[in-house]
């Protein structure tokens, strides 16, 4: 191969390089920017004034409610508690607790995700106690987006413990008319759940470090390009031209 045939060769290649890793690097930082606006959302929602039931039933829109805090007046369902396997919460793996709440003053009833509590490994099948206060109670917390799923199975799951809880196939097994939003229980606990619920994190400084990388990348790519292609080859030239003088 010529020398000249190389030297536009790996020209091109370093250009398409070049190319690949900037837009690479552009596209996590515009990756960055789009959750740091969704934190900052999600920031406004937690500053907004607590929610009552009134609130969330005439909203037309609850999923709009996500992430506001709220403080809801009726009574548990407990017939229909349902414990999430597999969860964990500071490193330590067991149930989370899913009870339906009904709305003062309404029929409309909205899935609270009250805490965690440790299985029996010994036994699988056992339920732990819960304590579940009777009549009306008071329940702080904010308003969360449906129970997050693990991986699903084919078949409907049924009974208290299951995989994952999907609202709408929950709403037609029990007939519950089932806001389609959540809410995560906050507040002292006088029935052993653990609350330690964990803070958004969206991730937004794994976007910066990728773009650190793809711009550092491109940034070699230059310096090895200008070395090898423009600083080396004049070194030698210069030194052919001396050696020849």
């Amino acid at each position: 191969m010529s020398t000249r045939r190389r030297f536009w060769l790996l020209s091109i290649a370093a250009l398409l390089g070049l190319a690949v890793t900037l837009s690479l690097g552009r596209w996590q930082l515009s990756r960055a920017a789009q959750k740091e606006a969704l934190q900052t959302a999600i920031e406004a929602q937690k500053s907004k004034p607590a929610l009552d039931g009134a609130g969330l039933v005439s909203a037309p829109l609850p999923s709009s409610l996500v992430h506001r805090p709220a403080v809801l007046q009726g009574q548990w369902l407990p017939e229909h508690t349902v414990f999430l396997d597999n969860r964990q919460m500071n490193g330590k793996p067991g149930f989370f607790v899913l009870t339906p709440l009904r709305l003062a003053g309404s029929d409309r009833v909205l899935v609270v995700q009250r805490g965690w509590v440790p299985r029996n490994f010994t036994d699988r099948a056992a339920l732990p106690r819960i304590e579940t206060a009777k009549g009306d109670v008071r329940v702080e917390g904010r308003i969360a987006p449906p129970p997050s799923k693990l991986y699903a199975f084919d078949a409907v799951e049924t009974g208290p413990i299951r995989q994952n809880l999907d609202l709408a196939g929950f709403a037609a097994q029990t007939h519950l008319p089932l806001f389609g939003v959540s809410m995560l229980q906050a507040g002292p606990s006088g029935d052993e759940l653990q609350r330690d619920w964990p803070e958004a994190n969206l991730g937004v400084a794994k976007h910066y470090g990728y773009a650190f990388q793809w711009f550092g990348l491109s940034g070699l790519i230059a310096v090895l390009y200008v070395w090898f292609q423009i600083v080396r080859p004049y070194n030698l030239q210069r030194r052919r031209n001396n050696h020849g003088a």
